[in-house]
């Protein structure tokens, strides 16, 4: 190669004013054509076939391509594109910057798998457009997958990146066919207006529009915020908001106006202590090996964090006694905390544990997790009860919890919960509600299945066809107007009563396996089933979604653009989805959802035996 020449000097290196050349830019020595360039030789290869074929089989010296290595046992033309879509999967997966394939080190390393010394990575644009096509493939199957089903539940939050840009996050979640819960990304746009109440429904029915399920939205799950809450009474689905940011907000109250507040503040100067100087978070770890613990570092409770303030008040009380010897021996102006404090702040673990446990149950995405609100919120309020045996500031914690939540419940949406465990064969017989809400919620599935029914009956003709003459006595055969109404209402209520029959299952079983094998016995009410049991209890899903956008849009990837983080973290998700989904069926035992001894069937069984009243 001459110098600052490519493929036998056809193309050479752009020569800048100073006389150096410019590794970057190539320029065609025969049509003066410009490129750029990445260390691969193949869209130049290329320039000459199509526009110079003469030029282009000429004998002079090049550089060898990777298809001619297949003649010498090297990388050959089908294992080269093995080798990018490999690239783009990964780099669509696992989050990774387009511009990885820059890197020197995974060249070697793909060099020395594959025993081609002369191997190059393919370059960025061809990167992109291999993403570009695979985000076209996989939506085309998500889309297929939501035109198969009647209902769609969407989960949908904001989200603020390091650039300081705003983004939507919106999930769909539904039960297919085959009784499986599924849940998927249907975007991460970024918006440029104030997130006004009117601005925030538009972006779900542009979302909604735009994936063709407008009609079959029955749900909007988003968190507590006013402008999100108002946005919903805008829209013409139904509004659940966010058990999991209802059950923060009201430990969140509820600290706030507690005896607990003293040593929760002094809790904070003590983790700081710790982590804002490395000699002293070094002491702290010889000291938890003198003890014989774990090293963990502390640390600091984050408003927007979840249950992060009980991860605190565990690492202090795991830790307490290095925390008490580190101090003195510095002759620290940390102050300590005291025996008392330290017992406060035991009891306020064992209060906010269950809190804990009900968030983590609810958040899930696998499994059915509307169901289960009623009962496991019946739960908290039973451990909430006051005891003879509460300190006076326990008792103000739980009175001050109870009232909190019992408000937040109530301005939920109460109807759709207690109809989804209704139709839960786990919760059927809704002894987490009184009997006068029992009646109700029967009262109601009643209806629905009136709807149901009134929705399937078919249209009256359209077009005039004499009717067929009547014998004189088949008159007297015919009944009452409301003869057929009262037929159908027996047919329903057998259809109630029939599912009402039914022994209830296990609380470590799958609602949605027990409606496969028993859809057939209960045809009128499976679709209402698969309709309120596929709505998520939380936007657990999306806050998931967001750590996975943080993932992307970060320094490496400032220059990315908005459609492409749409592309790429979508991506993520369906390819995630998909694996995870192929490890849970090999791994689960026939049970979709929960996998054996996982801490939700543990919680689950735990909560059946005490959350009746």
């Amino acid at each position: 190669m001459d110098e600052g020449g490519l493929l036998g000097g056809k193309f050479l290196f752009k020569k800048l004013p100073d006389g150096l050349l410019d590794k970057t830019r190539v320029r065609c020595t025969i049509c003066k054509a410009e490129f750029k360039y990445h260390r691969s030789s193949s869209s130049l290869a290329y320039h000459l076939r199509a526009k110079h074929p003469t030029e282009s089989t000429s004998t002079g010296p090049r550089q060898s391509t990777l298809q001619e290595y297949g003649a010498c046992g090297r990388i050959t033309k089908n294992v080269r594109e093995k080798v990018t879509n490999s690239l783009v999967v990964w780099i669509a997966k696992n989050c990774r910057p387009v511009s990885i394939v820059e890197d020197d080190g995974l060249r070697e390393v793909i060099r020395a798998a594959s025993g081609d010394e002369c191997y190059n990575l393919p370059s960025r644009g061809t990167i992109v457009s291999r993403l570009h096509t695979l985000y076209g493939d996989q939506r085309a199957q998500q889309s297929s997958k939501l035109v198969q089903v009647r209902n769609v539940a969407l989960t949908g939050d904001h989200w603020t990146s390091v650039n300081n840009d705003n983004y939507l996050g919106v999930m769909a979640h539904f039960i297919d066919n085959d009784w499986t819960m599924q849940s998927f990304a249907l975007t991460v746009s970024k918006t440029e207006e104030r997130h006004y109440a009117e601005a925030c429904a538009d972006h779900f029915l542009n979302v909604a529009n735009e994936w063709k399920i407008k009609e079959k939205v029955t749900t909007l799950g988003t968190d507590s915020a006013r402008n999100m809450v108002a946005a919903a009474r805008l829209l013409p689905f139904e509004h659940m908001p966010c058990m999991a940011h209802i059950l923060q907000r009201t430990v969140t109250v509820s600290l706030n106006d507690s005896a607990f507040e003293r040593a929760l503040a002094k809790r904070h100067k003590i983790v700081g202590h710790f982590k804002q100087s490395p000699a002293n978070a070094q002491e702290l770890k010889a000291q938890q090996a003198a003890h014989g613990h774990q090293t963990e570092p502390l640390v600091q409770d984050v408003p927007t964090r979840w249950n992060s303030t009980l991860e605190m008040i565990k690492r202090i009380q795991r830790n307490k006694f290095g925390l008490t010897t580190i101090p003195t021996q510095q002759n620290s102006k940390v102050t300590m905390l005291t025996d008392q404090e330290l017992d406060r702040l035991q009891k306020l673990e064992e209060l906010l544990e269950p809190c804990r446990y009900v968030t983590e149950l609810l958040g899930g995405e696998r499994y059915v997790s509307c169901s289960m609100v009623l009962p496991a919120l019946c739960h908290l309020f039973r451990i909430m009860e006051p005891s003879d045996d509460d300190p006076v500031y326990v008792l103000r914690f739980k009175k001050i919890f109870t009232t909190d939540l019992a408000q937040r419940r109530d301005s939920s949406n109460l109807t759709w919960l207690k109809i989804a465990t209704a139709l839960d064969p786990r919760f059927k017989d809704l002894k987490c509600l009184s009997k006068d809400e029992r009646r109700e919620v029967w009262a109601s599935v009643h209806d629905l299945l009136m709807s149901e029914t009134d929705a399937h009956q078919p249209s009256a003709q359209t077009t005039e066809e004499p009717s067929p003459k009547k014998s004189k006595m088949s008159i007297c055969l015919l009944g009452s107007p409301d003869s057929d109404t009262e037929e159908e209402e027996d047919a329903i209520d057998y259809c109630l009563n029939l599912y009402k029959a039914e022994p209830k299952i296990d609380i470590g079983e799958c609602p949605l396996q027990w409606w496969l094998k028993r859809e057939g016995a209960h045809a009128r009410l499976a679709p209402i089933a698969r309709k309120y049991l596929s709505t998520p209890a939380t936007t657990v899903p999306c806050e998931r979604l967001f750590s996975l956008s943080g993932h992307i849009i970060q320094k490496k990837h400032a220059s990315l653009s908005s459609d492409n983080v749409n592309r790429i973290v979508c991506l993520s998700n369906w390819l995630s989805w998909l694996l995870q989904k192929v490890q849970f069926l090999a791994l689960s035992n026939s049970v979709s959802g929960f996998t054996p001894k996982s801490p939700q069937i543990l919680w689950l069984v735990f909560i059946s035996n005490n959350y009746s009243l």
